[in-house]
């Protein structure tokens, strides 16, 4: 496994992760998120904004960056619980990226006494089932059928994590 630096997101980080996450969006397949960000907006819905519960970055040994992860609030969740996304940079996934940034999470997580964290994964994303199925989420619901922007349906899966 390689060697990471986890550290809190900032908004110098701004640029740099939207363009990350925004690589992953034109790609399309594995994030629900279909329009790219600007800095700002970016900044705004995964480093500090009003939903953030904690947002973490993984640096490689260069200082790059290879991953975020986002805990944010969710009305649609019961209390105490935080709606978790994990993005890793396209063509340079290194293993071990995921499971870092999720260590850096949960501890968030408890520190903010949360019971319980959801992932909310596109039936289509192998990738991110298999990653949130080996972090120990288990499925607890289905949303059938949600339209992509140009119309496809594809089917969410909600994880859930108790801490």
């Amino acid at each position: 496994m390689a060697a990471f630096t986890v550290r809190p997101t900032v908004r110098a980080d701004a640029a740099t992760l939207a363009d990350l996450l925004n690589e992953i969006i034109v790609a399309g397949g594995t994030t629900a998120y279909q329009i790219p960000f600007t800095p700002e907006g970016f900044a705004e819905t995964h480093i500090d904004g009003p939903a953030v519960l904690t947002s973490v970055v993984a640096l490689d040994e260069e200082g790059v960056a290879m991953g975020f992860q986002i805990l944010l609030r969710d009305d649609r969740l019961p209390a105490g619980w935080g709606d978790i996304g994990t993005f890793a940079r396209r063509g340079a996934t290194k293993r071990g990226t995921g499971s870092v940034l999720f260590a850096a999470t949960c501890a968030a997580a408890r520190r903010l006494e949360l019971v319980g964290i959801n992932a909310t994964i596109r039936a289509d994303n192998e990738g991110g089932l298999a990653f949130y199925g080996k972090q120990g989420f288990e499925d607890h619901s289905v949303a059938r059928a949600v339209p992509l922007n140009d119309g496809t349906p594809v089917d969410r899966i909600s994880k859930r994590f108790p801490l």
